[in-house]
């Protein structure tokens, strides 16, 4: 198991969890603030995990809030940010909003431990691992994922399953890496990222 102080910075899906268990993996891997990527902060299957409630526990279990879905969140409300339907992970983290809470995350770094969070529980469903995560570690941060067993994945051993569930693991081993990954990203994200309102 990963260490949690191998890692710049910490993701989590909620899923339906408990809200003890969750809040024991967060302490388990020392997270002090907890930033909310998703769109709609709002669960009504699992109400714990509302962006008022979810905030207030947090707050009585001595962790900070930190709602970033506008500029991080993976369901665009500008229509030209989707591509065929889909939510376009390319043109989204081009966005100024986007940029600017990149950067945000990136300062608090420096005087927090911090946890992106939002609801799928495996990294490679969603928007923090394929979108936010990426472009962070674009930018020389080590991302690690804390998986619904405790287990902290680093970001590298996340890519490598992408690869892998995309046929690409140890093929053509004089390709070109880079671009597979990219490829691996892209088939991945146009299968799980959000769809255009009717």
């Amino acid at each position: 198991m990963t260490p949690p102080d191998a890692c710049d910075l910490l993701t989590i899906g909620h899923s339906n969890l408990p809200a003890d268990r969750f809040v024991t993996l967060l302490r388990n891997a020392g997270v002090t603030t907890v930033a909310d990527v998703r769109s709609v902060p709002f669960s009504r299957r699992f109400p714990w995990f509302s962006g008022k409630a979810l905030a207030e526990r947090l707050m009585r279990e001595g962790i900070a809030y930190m709602p970033l879905g506008e500029g991080l969140g993976g369901r665009p409300r500008d229509p030209k940010l989707y591509c065929d339907g889909v939510a376009d992970y390319d043109a989204m983290a081009k966005t100024p909003e986007f940029r600017a809470d990149l950067d945000r995350v990136i300062d608090d770094m420096r005087y927090t431990r911090l946890c992106l969070m939002c609801a799928e529980r495996e990294p490679l469903d969603c928007h923090r691992c394929l979108l936010v995560s990426r472009a962070l570690a674009a930018r020389g941060v080590k991302p690690c994922h804390i998986l619904g067993d405790g287990t902290i994945e680093p970001h590298a051993a996340t890519e490598a399953r992408l690869l892998k569930l995309a046929g690409g693991g140890d093929a053509d081993l004089f390709g070109d890496p880079a671009g597979r990954l990219a490829e691996a990203y892209h088939r991945r994200a146009g299968k799980m990222a959000a769809r255009a309102k009717p």
